[in-house]
């Protein structure tokens, strides 16, 4: 039944059923993230990265109704420049499937689409969580929850900055989820390394966290795990410059009723508004980073299987 929803590529399929290292990623970086044609040559360098660390890369989403793991190049190209690709979480698959539309992936959904094709490892911008003002709105990403669900384990440069760190700490802790620090004890804020708040545990090599996470689903604990890599020093924002950009972009969506999942796309793209393009290219920097991290740990999670 699944095969009719299901479409693997050959390359990502040979490479899960020969237990070689897979790592996922998403599609909304390149429909919702980035104007074209960064987009593209992003994710297509991602890509390389990935395989340059001797991983199979499998951009995810949803084309014409099928859930579609390992994209080629022409389809991340119509990503890229189509205008109609629908920003898709959890509750939207279904509909996107039904409809036989096309879908781009948040974590949420990249993290599902992953665990159906048996794909364990997953690298990405930066994680979605509570929102600023949440205790009014009640505003708290999806990801949240399919991370205390879903066996993938999440590469991020922590949480997105235009969020509330420290709720998202808080309900992340609730739900039973590690929050690692990759050569940190700080939790990154996306476009800086510092947040002043504390990670769970800092691991050192990708090898730890591929032990830890063998132990965690070998005995039964459901759900993902955070793994912040801090973008790397150089290409990290100033601190103050990026909050004052935030506070502005937040005032700005607040006027305007933005909200739900159109606030993050509408905060980034202020934000790099604000700072003259700046933040484009940490986000751009923290993305290769993350994707370098994650398919070193799925190397040395294919070595324990």
């Amino acid at each position: 039944m699944l095969e009719k929803y299901l479409e693997i590529s050959t390359e990502v399929k040979e490479a899960i059923e020969r237990g070689k290292p897979v790592v996922a990623l998403e599609s909304t970086i390149i429909s919702h993230g980035m104007p074209y044609p960064r987009n593209v040559e992003t994710a297509v360098n991602v890509e390389r990265i990935i395989r340059d660390n001797n991983a199979t890369p499998a951009t995810i989403a949803i084309l014409n109704g099928k859930l579609k793991v390992g994209l080629t190049k022409e389809e991340i190209d119509y990503l890229g420049k189509a205008g109609n690709v629908i920003k898709t979480s959890r509750r939207d698959i279904p509909f996107i499937i039904a409809k036989k539309a096309d879908g781009a992936t948040t974590v949420a959904s990249t993290m599902i689409i992953a665990a159906l094709a048996g794909i364990k490892v997953f690298a990405t911008g930066g994680i979605g969580g509570v929102h600023r003002g949440a205790t009014e709105t009640f505003d708290i990403s999806a990801d949240l929850e399919e991370l205390a669900h879903t066996n993938v384990a999440v590469v991020c440069a922590g949480a997105k900055s235009i969020l509330d760190i420290g709720l998202t700490l808080e309900y992340l802790e609730t739900h039973g989820v590690p929050v690692i620090g990759y050569k940190t004890e700080e939790m990154p804020a996306f476009y800086t390394r510092k947040s002043g708040f504390r990670v769970d545990y800092r691991v050192d090599t990708p090898e730890e966290i591929a032990d830890a996470l063998k132990a965690k689903w070998d005995i039964g604990l459901e759900g993902g795990m955070v793994i912040a890599n801090p973008i790397e020093e150089q290409y990290q924002m100033d601190y103050d410059t990026i909050t004052e950009a935030i506070e502005k972009a937040l005032k700005e969506a607040t006027e305007k009723g933005i909200r739900g999942k159109e606030s993050t796309p509408f905060l980034l793209a202020k934000v790099k508004e604000i700072t003259g393009g700046d933040s484009l290219e940490s986000n751009i920097r923290l993305v290769y980073n993350n994707a370098a991290l994650g398919a070193k740990i799925a190397v040395e999670l294919s070595k324990l299987s």
